[in-house]
């Protein structure tokens, strides 16, 4: 084995430790998925021990759990309940803060100029992250904290062994193989053997694997990624209707509505879940001198009754209308205001929904009541 060039290669499991070395020595600040509270969830990563090896999970509607598999690899799970928004635009940022002085107010604006590196971001997760790349970077308003944060990240994403039930990622063209927006792309190999095998997808990635000790891929090695993820995409049985936009645009008023209303408890995990949404609050506070203001973001949702409070009331007081507001926005006015879906088919809003109600199946749904009527 030696250094690689650049392209394709093959990483032997046992020096995935390496690959974690690396990116911390050119002064990242690594977040990956490890155990916590009986979820595999995004946080700081220092060696390959905070992985969940051997661990894979079980999800369905309102059902989420972590099974103990010896044979299962390093990123044999689905995705758990964090999202890697949150390290981009977290659920609580200082906007900035102001203190008094002799000629009015001195105001500072938190810098924080830590590189950031993901490690096993799934394909829908790139998508995630492009669709918040919009919303955040590449409209008329932009979030300079955001862009910054994002400009100096570093994706090393993970090829999918498996989908959850919950999964809906290949009809909303997200996955489950990643084709774009990573610097170094992982594929695991566990057919009799434990290798990575390596894309690159930047000049980035191409410098971090030649740091690395790798082996030639063979075609062999190809074949089967191939047949793995092939499996997993013949695996997802989930899927949203491609007209799903105009067909809610039909059927704003529809009983149906209610009929989800009244299984709906309104208590947002679907949006706090969820990898795109991004409705925010803003807070001010000040001391009790005076001296001194803080503005906070805060995350928000659509299903909180004050999210659309507007001079004396809310707008939407029921729970129909704040369910009608995050589907209608996520998988069809989207289109009108990003260029694309606000959905990915991760399938977590579906995982965490208290009382399992399926995102598709109301899709289905409507499209039913839409050919009915």
């Amino acid at each position: 084995m030696g250094k690689t060039s650049g392209g394709r290669a093959i990483l032997p499991a046992q020096s995935l430790q390496t690959l974690i070395d690396v990116v911390h020595s050119q002064g990242y600040r690594l977040i990956g998925p490890t155990l916590e509270d009986n979820a595999i969830v995004y946080d700081d990563l220092e060696n390959v021990e905070n992985l969940p090896l051997g661990i894979s999970d079980r999800q369905s509607p309102g059902n989420y759990r972590l099974e103990d598999d010896p044979s299962a690899g390093y990123f044999a799970h689905v995705v758990g309940p964090h999202s890697w928004k949150r390290f981009l635009f977290p659920a609580a940022q200082k906007l900035w803060s102001a203190t008094r002085v002799d000629q009015g107010f001195s105001i500072q604006t938190p810098e924080d100029e830590t590189k950031l590196a993901f490690i096993g971001v799934r394909a829908c997760e790139i998508k995630a992250l492009q669709m918040q790349d919009r919303v955040f970077s590449q409209g008329p308003f932009t979030d300079n904290g955001y862009g910054e944060k994002r400009q100096n990240c570093l994706i090393i994403a993970v090829n999918c062994s498996r989908a959850a039930d919950t999964c809906f990622c290949s009809s909303m063209d997200a996955g489950p193989r990643v084709t774009e927006g990573f610097d170094l792309a992982l594929t695991e190999l566990q057919q009799g053997r434990h290798d990575f095998l390596i894309e690159t997808g930047s000049a980035n990635g191409e410098a971090l694997l030649k740091e690395l000790v790798t082996r030639k891929a063979e075609d062999q090695d190809f074949a089967e990624a191939d047949a793995q993820l092939a499996a997993t995409e013949a695996s997802i049985q989930r899927r949203m209707p491609s007209n799903i936009p105009e067909v809610l645009e039909r059927h704003l008023q529809d009983e149906h509505w209610q009929t989800i209303e009244s299984r709906c408890l309104n208590c947002s995990n679907c949006t706090l879940v969820c990898p795109t949404c991004f409705c925010s609050t803003v807070e001010d506070t000040t001391d009790l001198t005076g001296q001194h203001a803080e503005r906070w973001r805060y995350w928000d949702s659509c299903f909180n009754t004050d999210f659309s409070y507007i001079h004396g009331g809310s707008i939407r007081q029921s729970g129909a209308a704040r369910y009608r507001q995050w589907i209608t926005h996520k998988l069809s006015y989207w289109h009108k205001q990003f260029g694309t879906s606000g959905c990915t088919g991760c399938g977590r809003c579906i995982t965490w929904c208290p009382v399992g109600i399926d995102i598709t199946e109301e899709a289905a749904t409507f499209c039913e009541i839409d050919k009915r009527s």
